[in-house]
């Protein structure tokens, strides 16, 4: 190379120096290898929820509670009573009876038969009346210890609390007035069905009788009044509701051949009180077993909703 090419070239360099430094940057400096990258693990699947009835195992029909060793059930124990959220206005299942001012109904039963088994004492329970809306942040407040207060078990739900197995299967139905041609849901075509307005049974009101009138009111009370003044012809929900409407109005009947949804109800617990629901579980095998759940349908509800259907199966494995 020429001399004068030679000064050509270092004064390139020096230009390209120069600007790369004027700027105020320090240059990049290229590794002499890359570096090291830590493995990236795949996140876990999501838990899989194929069935939301599916429960825990049971545990021991008649627990000791003196040797409880879970932290739950010690607390229960030394506590002396089970402490659960109930309904205070749904008639038949979870209601104050006027009279005598005492909560009664199917899950009130429900709560008794749990305290038998885990305390010994069918009166060792103390009752409290919550919301619908209430019933996860009483048990994530352990203001509770379980809920018995019509939950149905869904999978989105099982992500916030412990679910027994399934103890009362309700179906959205019909009630309408006794002798009317309203028998099934095929009847409903051109009638004034009630609603409580943007609720599943409105939805399914619907979805599943597209000729039907849909009038909506603001809860099942507002479609008793209507329904009680002439206004509506039937009144839809789940049967649970309804029951309670029918046995307070001797006008009313629910339609054993009108449901058309399947609602599982499951008693809750705290999502990680495991070893108190798989007692529960183990006292629900035994009252489905020995005629006990039948009779208290039977005590509570075949007057509405007619002879006791077989009780819920089981469903474990979770």
């Amino acid at each position: 190379m020429s001399r004068s090419a030679r000064l050509a070239v270092v004064a390139l360099l020096l230009t390209v120096t120069l600007s790369a430094c004027s700027g105020g940057y320090d240059s990049t400096v290229i590794p002499e290898r890359p570096p090291e990258v830590e493995s990236v693990q795949p996140a876990p699947p999501a838990e899989k929820c194929d069935n939301a009835t599916a429960s825990y195992n049971p545990g021991p029909v008649k627990p000791q509670p003196a040797k409880f060793n879970d932290k739950t059930l010690a607390r229960i124990a030394e506590r002396g009573r089970l402490v659960a959220g109930v309904s205070g206005d749904t008639y038949l299942f979870g209601s104050r009876n006027p009279a005598t001012g005492v909560i009664e109904g199917f899950d009130i039963d429900v709560v008794k038969a749990l305290a038998k088994a885990i305390l010994g004492d069918d009166k060792a329970y103390e009752l409290k009346v919550i919301s619908a809306a209430d019933r996860v942040p009483a048990l994530d407040e352990r203001r509770v210890d379980v809920v018995v207060r019509n939950m149905t078990m869904t999978c989105a739900r099982w992500k916030q609390v412990a679910f027994s197995s399934e103890y009362y299967r309700a179906r959205q139905s019909v009630l309408t007035r006794a002798g009317s041609a309203i028998k099934s849901v095929d009847d409903l075509a051109g009638q004034r069905v009630c609603a409580p307005n943007s609720t599943s049974s409105m939805d399914n009101l619907i979805r599943v009788a597209p000729a039907a009138i849909p009038v909506p009111a603001k809860t099942h009370t507002g479609c008793l009044v209507l329904f009680q003044s002439g206004k509506v012809d039937a009144i839809t929900g789940d049967d649970t509701v309804l029951a309670g409407m029918a046995a307070q109005d001797p006008y009313a009947v629910v339609l054993p051949d009108a449901a058309f949804s399947q609602e599982p109800y499951g008693i809750a617990a705290n999502a990680d009180d495991v070893e108190l629901i798989k007692i529960i579980n183990a006292r629900l095998a035994q009252m489905r077993s020995n005629g006990e759940w039948t009779k208290m349908y039977d005590r509570w509800l075949a007057e509405t909703l007619g002879k006791a259907p077989t009780p819920p199966k089981a469903v474990y494995g979770r």
